[in-house]
């Protein structure tokens, strides 16, 4: 073949020595050819062997065999080897320059690859370590899904729909989903799957002077990952408390040689109990600290495990892992929906999904809320789908699989939110039925003891509908005794037991637990439950610290050697840091980060992702093949949205959520002992100072990397003179034309530089 031809002449003509190899193999990967046959030539006019075992340097055979074994992956069309001609023919004629006996100096002075493996045996190689990628697409879609599909998400959906104005919240989310969430989505996607790089890395390489935000959004990653597994840890609690019979948050537990109940149990109820004093061991406020607990450090540690098994054996097993993960989440929440909509009271639950508030839409707290829900459901901002998305090739279109995405995020959303409005109806149902038989058996004692008239005398049957039969017989009262019977009970009102039910957590460890004890089977109920929460935090944790892993391992290269003890380190790191929110008030801390801290820093992280990429985009140099993924019209569509409304629609979400959290009392439910009911307390003035340092922390990275490349001269888009993909990430096949491959193999090398002749 003629570039064969070529590639031997022009190895011979510059006497190239062993440090020139990779020039040469760079050029040869360029125009296709079998690199195999360049294992014929053994040694350079300069008198330098290219095998030195004495000194350590090129192996040809080993080097060679491994390069044979590269290309074999790589697939070239046979029409770039004329385009891959002219390139070749630049190196064969370079600028004259005095020679010395060690030989040419090299046309084009690239760095090899940083990676390098060992070989054992007596012929040592460097090896190229290549970026592994997801076995097939649906993988790579699961893993995505399984990122986005966090139970707290799920949550906080459903109850804004309940207070947000209902049917409205919906519409005005999925108007935002397909305005912003979908175009920021494909952002981050196309950002890791054009890049191949960590969270880290990526936008250093697409935009140097905003490169602190990759800083940014790795703290910011880190602290939710040390959250998430404490909350992981409290899943597994509830498991495994869960196959007791009867459960323990049914019943209080009984005294120590003693007949009677726990007198801090007695005063409230099981569920709240088990919660506070149980699982949590909660001291009465934030400032009361103590050690770790240890009914929680033992669960945590067992979620670290998990992570390991699911994470240790390489990408193609964390695949694996994620398509069951997120397939049994769907079938388990498939059956609790049909299920749900089977229990009492399910009806008036579901009543609330149709409640529509046309007024709600005005209300600039509404679209605050909604697009803030957005930006958490999709999890941008935090790095996970990045780092998921730098294992897949570059021929894949991002952009139909962020619509992917993003729909089936929702789809999962509407299809939990039945099932949580129809257990909440059956749990408010079932507290009012409670309340009036209570009622009940007070004025019967009341009655008997002459407090309340003989006309007051209750029903004494409430078998069937006991809310029904109480409410019928109180109608029928005069106003004198209604009003007296009023004064000695509490009145039972299932919209406002309904509508109880607050933010965090509380739906998942009190309404939901509190709610099944009422039925039988309460015990299959609470395993598939809490299994399936376990299975979605653990898909969401998957994609958190597989992006800490990733970005960590491209920033510091000699790691990769030891991905598993890598992972490992990491994985006791935060262990240990998980530790700090296991103690009696790291509930109260977890409230404060999550109530309070993490919406700033996302949407900051965001903001400039988006200013990056539309900096590079402005350049040339992002995106220059994607105008072919869906069309020109939607590409076109997607950068208008980038450009012009994007900016404004997260600069205007970011001042309203500061502004209402500086309206805002910061609170946080607590336990109090004294008379075992949660109490609303105030945040000291250090927690205030310690929430403002953390986020003033995680912060400053993109002032001072701004900063520092303005000191040092380094341009703002430094895409055309430094790699936007390192040579440790450089893809099998770029998916470019073939004058574009060429250039950019030249160009993305670090300290590129090309005698003579410019870049085409």
């Amino acid at each position: 073949m003629r570039s064969t031809h070529k590639i031997k002449s022009s190895i011979v003509k510059v006497g190239a020595a062993p440090e020139s190899l990779p020039e040469m193999v760079t050029e040869a990967q360029a125009s296709g050819v079998s690199l195999g046959k360049v294992s014929s030539v053994e040694s350079s006019p300069g008198g330098h062997a290219l095998e030195n075992k004495g000194t350590g340097t090129w192996s040809l055979t080993a080097w060679v065999s491994e390069v044979q074994a590269f290309e074999a992956r790589a697939v070239r069309a046979q029409a770039w080897e004329t385009q891959a001609f002219e390139a070749q023919s630049r190196a064969s004629h370079p600028k004259a320059t005095p020679v010395t006996g060690a030989g040419a100096v090299p046309v084009l002075r690239q760095r090899f690859l940083p990676e390098k493996v060992q070989v054992p045996g007596e012929e040592k190689s460097e090896l190229l370590i290549t970026r592994p990628f997801w076995s097939n697409k649906a993988e790579y879609l699961l893993a995505q899904l399984g990122y986005t599909m966090r139970p707290s998400s799920l949550w906080s959906f459903c109850y804004l729909w309940l207070h947000s104005g209902g049917g409205i919240f919906l519409i005005i989310y999925i108007f935002l989903l397909f305005l912003v969430g979908i175009p920021l989505l494909f952002l981050e996607m196309a950002a890791g799957q054009r890049m191949r790089q960590g969270n880290i890395g990526v936008w250093k390489a697409i935009s140097p002077w905003i490169g602190g935000v990759g800083y940014t959004s790795f703290m910011v990653c880190f602290i939710n990952g040390l959250l998430l597994n404490v909350i992981t840890a409290w899943i597994l609690f509830y498991l495994s408390q869960s196959f007791q019979f009867p459960v323990p948050w049914e019943k209080c537990p009984l005294l120590e040689n003693a007949s009677g109940f726990d007198p801090e149990c007695a005063r409230t109820t099981p569920s709240l109990y088990f919660w506070y004093r149980m699982t949590l061991k909660a001291s009465d406020s934030i400032e009361d600290n103590g050690p770790p607990v240890l009914s929680l450090t033992l669960p945590l540690f067992v979620s670290l495990c998990l992570l390991g098994a699911c994470m240790l054996k390489g990408l193609k097993w964390t695949g694996k892992v994620m398509c069951v993960l997120v397939s049994t989440s769907g079938l388990i929440m498939l059956y609790l929906v049909v299920r749900s909509i089977m229990l009492e009271g399910a009806v008036f639950g579901l009543h609330y999904m149709t409640v529509v508030k046309i007024s709600t839409i005005a209300n600039a707290n509404v679209w605050c809320g909604a697009g803030s829900q957005v930006l958490c459901s999709l999890g941008l901002g935090f790095g996970a789908i990045v780092s998921i998305a730098s294992h897949m090739q570059s021929s894949n279109s991002c952009l139909s699989d962020a619509i992917i995405v993003a729909l089936v995020n929702l789809v999962s959303m509407m299809l939990v939110t039945p099932f949580i409005f129809s257990v909440l109806g059956f749990w408010a149902t079932q507290l009012t039925h409670r309340c009036n038989a209570k009622n009940i058996e007070t004025i019967l004692k009341l009655v008997n003891m002459g407090i309340l008239p003989p006309e007051a005398q209750p029903p004494q049957n409430l078998i069937g509908n006991p809310t029904s039969i109480f409410t019928s017989w109180f109608n029928s009262l005069s106003h004198p005794i209604k009003k007296e019977v009023l004064s000695h009970v509490s009145e039972c009102n299932l919209e406002e037991q309904f509508l109880k039910i607050k933010e965090s957590t509380n739906f998942a460890f009190l309404a939901f637990i509190e709610a099944m004890s009422f039925i039988p089977g309460s015990i299959s109920w609470s395993i598939l439950f809490f299994l399936m929460l376990l299975n979605l935090e653990l898909s969401t944790t998957i994609g958190i610290t597989h992006s800490i892993i990733t970005s960590l391992q491209d920033t510091f290269i000699s790691v990769q050697k030891y991905t598993k003890l890598f992972t490992v380190v990491v994985l006791m790191l935060m262990f240990l840091g998980g530790l700090f929110f296991t103690r009696p008030s790291g509930s109260y801390y977890i409230r404060l980060l999550t109530d309070y801290w993490t919406i700033i820093p996302m949407i900051i992280v965001i903001i400039f992702e988006n200013l990056a990429v539309n900096w590079a985009r402005k350049a040339g140099s992002f995106f220059p093949d994607t105008a072919n993924l869906w069309g020109y019209p939607l590409y076109t569509i997607m950068r208008w949205l980038w450009s012009c409304l994007i900016p404004f629609v997260l600069l205007a979400l970011s001042m309203i959520s500061v502004f209402q959290l500086s309206q805002k009392n910061i609170t946080y439910l607590a336990w109090d002992s004294s008379t075992s009911k949660e109490v609303v307390r105030q945040y000291p003035s250090w927690g205030l100072f310690t929430l403002f340092a953390l986020s003033l922390t995680v912060i400053l990275p993109i002032p001072i990397y701004f900063v520092y490349c303005f000191i040092h001269g380094i341009p703002s888009n430094s895409t055309r003179d430094k790699p936007m993909i390192s040579s440790k990430s450089l893809p099998v096949s770029l998916q470019l034309t073939p004058i574009e491959e060429v250039e950019n193999e030249e160009i993305l090398q670090g300290d590129t530089q090309i005698a003579d002749q410019p870049v085409v």
